[in-house]
């Protein structure tokens, strides 16, 4: 082993942060075995340097991002501060003056991965970012490394744990959206402002990076559907039961049937109970892979807090370190197919739809003559009517996102439909 520590500059030191300088701390002598050098918190980015951050050496604390990351004797930068700027430009930075980078920021690799994988191929280091899709899960490295020689048709899975708390505690007590919510915001598990959790924008820009190392394709935020899951209902869970399923926020990520193209997707779905991904209790995370010669894998534990991002980020520094003592680097961005990014309208499944609608005579026939003349199958239709009102529940055979989009329209039309109710995609069959 050798004796002079590699170097290690901290970019942020709230939850994940701090508990990254606490592992780094007293688990010192382990990581020195496993990567053959001893590691040394080199300086911490802070924005309150006033804030009292036990275990960390107030010598250590500066406001000054930028100064640290140009010493020059920095060996890995550990970026977990989160958004666009700065975080990009010190990562960039990083890379400039000799640093690999580990990497816990989901927001920028979705949004701009493509140029931190140009900088840092330009200058010869490492970006690793493990702990930017399903915390300590390890999932980016399967699919950069273990399945490199395989070909993944779809990743499909829940990544955010917020948003299955709530969808479990409605499913599971008969809770509604608010009070599900409020729990989890009790609890820890949401932010005060949960935006970007319960709208999907969080599970969008997991899906844009799982979606590219998959397809060996670039796919950016803006290329993913994204739906939220406030708008999710007692009535869609008993719809659900009554269908043996449950409803997940999920992310999806699909090759094209023809291998032309590919579609990155987040929405509420219903899945059926004996689904692996119906079991996903509380606020954990899970995602299933498929792949031609591999088949079905299933990842699966927690997705958040600052313990299982730390531990993914630490991860993401042994090998690293590893790399730098080696003299070598890991695997940088795979974009080799260019493979275009497809329209939700493309995208072919089932479909639930419930709708409010006069309880007479010929409204159904009515209703299946709209669903033929666009093309879409049914597949089974349930209606209850009392006091001339009814409620009309069907269900369809695999079709095109669009064509059910315009059925959809078709149906406000008529005037024996009063409403359309809930309209929910039936996934994982």
């Amino acid at each position: 082993m050798r004796t002079r520590p590699l170097k290690v500059a901290l970019l942020g030191c709230g939850v994940v942060g701090s508990e990254v300088a606490r592992i780094m701390t007293t688990h010192a002598d382990d990581l020195a075995a496993r990567i053959g050098a001893p590691v040394e918190l080199a300086g911490v980015a802070v924005r309150r340097p006033s804030k009292i951050r036990e275990g960390i050496d107030p010598s250590l604390i500066t406001t000054d991002a930028t100064a640290l990351v140009k010493r020059g004797d920095i060996d890995v930068a550990i970026e977990v501060i989160g958004g666009i700027e700065p975080a990009r430009t010190l990562i960039t930075t990083a890379f400039e003056h000799g640093a690999s980078v580990v990497s816990a920021n989901k927001a920028l690799l979705a949004e701009d991965g493509a140029t931190l994988y140009a900088a840092a191929e330009q200058h010869g280091r490492d970006l690793y970012f493990e702990a930017a899709v399903a915390g300590a899960i390890p999932l980016i490295r399967p699919l950069r490394e273990s399945l490199a020689g395989d070909k993944v048709n779809r990743v499909l899975g829940i990544v955010n744990g917020t948003t299955n708390f709530i969808l479990d505690k409605m499913d599971t007590s008969g809770a509604g959206y608010s009070e599900a919510l409020d729990e989890a915001t009790a609890l820890g598990y949401a932010e005060a402002d949960p935006t970007a959790d319960v709208e999907g924008f969080d599970a969008a820009a997991k899906a844009a990076i799982l979606a590219g190392i998959a397809f060996h394709t670039r796919v950016r935020l803006d290329d993913v559907y994204r739906e939220g899951m406030t708008e999710v209902t007692a009535a869609d869970f008993a719809s659900a039961k009554r269908m043996g399923c449950t409803i997940k926020l999920l992310a999806i990520c699909e090759r094209a049937a023809d291998g032309q193209s590919v579609t990155a997707r987040v929405h509420p779905a219903m899945i059926p109970l004996s689904h692996p991904l119906a079991s996903v209790r509380e606020a954990y995370n899970a995602v299933f892979v498929e792949a031609e010669a591999a088949g079905r894998l299933m990842f699966y534990g927690p997705g958040a807090g600052g313990s299982p991002t730390a531990s993914a980020v630490l991860g993401d520094l042994v090998a690293v370190c590893r790399n730098k003592l080696a003299e070598a680097t890991g695997p940088g961005e795979s974009a080799y197919t260019q493979l275009p990014v497809s329209s939700m309208g493309e995208v072919v499944t089932r479909y639930h739809i419930s709708l409010d609608v006069a309880d007479k005579p010929g409204v159904l026939a009515q209703v299946a003559t709209v669903f033929a003349e666009h093309g879409v199958s049914i597949d089974t239709v349930r209606q209850q009517g009392k006091d001339g009102e009814a409620s009309l529940v069907v269900v369809t055979h695999r079709a095109p996102d669009a064509a059910l989009s315009g059925t959809v329209e078709a149906l406000r039309k008529l005037d024996t439909v009063r409403g359309v109710a809930s309209i929910m995609r039936v996934e994982g069959e």
